[in-house]
């Protein structure tokens, strides 16, 4: 009798890592164990106020193990023996220099406690005037390289992140060789790569960030790069040419990492790809399906077959790549900047009486304080979404938009920022709160519009997500606003469950990721109708929201 096969999917946000133990035959999840990065949650190597966000390579690694030996520690006995893949998700663009062995800078002593020197995760948005560049000069080159990755390149992304560290730090452009993303590196180390030539390059990050293509040859042309600034020179010819999609096994795991991971080296590591296009495969994605991850930011991912692309080119978007979701078919990318940090931003507004005053009274012992603003901080929300929900849309008059991270699709502009208009002395934080809900809606209708104005067709959407879980305010608002039914995915970590997906694939376990996505599918929690009266009201309200955003971004106040 065959033994039972398991894969381990890995997904790396922008917080934590977790990693879950699936069954290849069922898609069950045995185990899942979360490990907060101990060093970002510090804060350290951060300066939000020039929107500077660096992770330490340790981080990762420290994550991997944590999470992966407990997750087993919680299996039956023997479970890791039966484990025959492994695959990542990461955050992305979250690029890092390395040296020629293809090691993060920040690994070798020099630079240990240099944030320059590591991995700089997809919120930094300290390349703002990079990216600016990077579109001036590419929109008046023969080529333009932006054309698959909707025209418009962010400070979110490789070269504009690459070419803003090289700019600022001398010493770590002497050190840097080559540059690898997140998702990239996991399995390089995994599988005892020591050499920056051999690192497995990621379709999904190279074509959605690194303006890859095969048009053109692979990355922009030498011409291009040293054009943008003689900084750049030689990199193109040290990174890559060919990019590979993740259902492809990059190898197997090394003696020492069997080992510490409690695994064997009979276990197949798969390439890496982006959290989102990972968990749209988790989610269970096909044509004309809207798939809508939704965190601290959203990433909204869709699949085309490439009869019905065609030679469509999509305007404003985060790119349009071969295989970046599924292979066979092209993958789409969108998201906001910002979704579940915008609510995150105004609860912190709300805590500052508790961190600054509460704190430091004298009136109550510190074991009763301490319980009293946990309690307080922990029930903000939920009571702001209390009150939010009881107040019909007609009365809902305070109008957001929501820019507070800037705006990544569509037309990404990093410079914008966030707007609360119709403010008055009986505004509550509730009416507040719920300003800033529509608003998150509202920018993925604008989303939505734009796919839809280019010519892509959009059927249904599911949400995933800690917040399409919990929060059914939300997702009501959502489906009111795009007056569209919404389904949320059955499992909170739909991004490992589609890593374990890629697994099983590389592993062999099945022939294609649509098969071991049909096999291994959680299927849905519950799906969100629109309220036909709160639709028409809010295609009223989205036009106030729209009018709220041209002035916005013509202002720059």
């Amino acid at each position: 009798m065959m033994k039972d096969k398991y894969v381990i999917g890995l997904d790396y946000g922008s917080d934590s890592a977790r990693a879950v133990v699936v069954d290849t035959a069922t898609g069950k999840t045995l185990a899942t164990s979360v490990c907060y990065y101990p060093r970002w949650s510090k804060g350290l190597y951060c300066n939000p106020s020039i929107n500077q966000y660096r992770q330490h390579p340790l981080d990762y690694v420290e994550a991997l193990e944590t999470t992966v030996k407990d997750a087993l520690a919680q299996c039956p006995e023997g479970t890791g023996k039966q484990v025959v893949g492994i695959a990542f998700d990461t955050t992305g663009s979250t690029p890092c220099f390395t040296d020629a062995t293809g090691t993060p800078l920040a690994l070798l002593p020099e630079f240990s406690e240099n944030p320059n020197a590591m991995f700089v995760l997809w919120k930094d948005h300290t390349a703002v005037k990079e990216a600016a560049e990077i579109n001036q000069l590419s929109h008046h080159w023969d080529t333009d390289y932006t054309a698959y990755e909707g025209g418009i390149y962010s400070s979110e992304w490789y070269w504009a992140k690459a070419l803003h560290v090289l700019r600022e730090d001398e010493a770590v452009r002497r050190a840097a060789y080559s540059i690898v993303e997140h998702c990239e590196w996991m399995p390089a180390l995994l599988t005892g790569v020591n050499r920056a030539a051999d690192v497995v390059r990621s379709r999904c990050a190279c074509g959605h960030k690194a303006m890859w293509h095969p048009k053109w040859g692979g990355l922009p042309s030498e011409e291009f790069l040293t054009s943008l600034d003689p900084v750049l020179a030689g990199f193109r010819t040290r990174l890559f040419s060919e990019t590979e999609t993740a259902d492809k096994p990059v190898g197997h795991l090394t003696p020492e990492w069997a080992e510490r991971l409690g695994l064997t080296t009979d276990v197949v590591v798969a390439g890496g790809a982006f959290d989102c296009h990972m968990g749209a495969v988790g989610a269970g994605i096909t044509p004309h399906t809207f798939v809508r991850v939704i965190g601290t930011s959203t990433c909204d991912i869709m699949v085309s077959s490439y009869e019905e692309m065609g030679d469509k080119l999509v305007r404003g978007i985060c790119g349009q790549v071969d295989g970046s979701v599924i292979p066979g078919m092209v993958g789409l990318e969108a998201g906001q900047s910002g979704f579940g940090d915008v609510y995150a931003w105004f609860k912190r507004l709300l805590e500052y009486p508790l961190t600054a005053i509460l704190a430091k009274s004298t009136a109550i012992d510190e074991e009763t304080k301490a319980r009293l603003i946990t309690e307080t901080e922990n029930q903000i929300i939920p009571a702001l979404t209390a009150e939010a929900e009881k107040i019909p849309v007609e009365e809902s008059t305070v109008l957001a938009t929501d820019w507070m991270n800037g705006r990544r699709t569509p037309d990404a502009n990093q410079l914008l920022k966030g707007t609360v208009t119709n403010i008055t002395l009986g505004t509550t934080a509730p009416r507040f709160f719920r300003a800033l809900v529509e608003a998150t809606a509202f920018g993925g209708k604008a989303i939505v519009e734009r796919f839809r104005s280019e010519g892509i067709r959009i059927d249904n959407v599911i949400g995933i997500g800690g917040i399409a879980l919990k929060s059914p305010f939300v997702m009501q608002t959502l489906s009111d606003v795009l007056d569209m039914p919404v389904k949320v995915c059955n499992t909170d970590q739909a991004c490992a469950l589609g890593a374990s997906m890629f697994a099983a694939t590389a592993a062999g376990v099945y022939p294609t990721v649509e098969e071991a996505s049909k096999a291994m599918t959680s299927g849905f929690a519950k799906e969100y109708q629109p309220n036909p009266a709160n639709a028409a009201k809010y295609a009223e309200i989205y036009q106030k929201y729209l009018r709220l955003g041209k002035v916005t971004e013509e202002e720059q106040f």
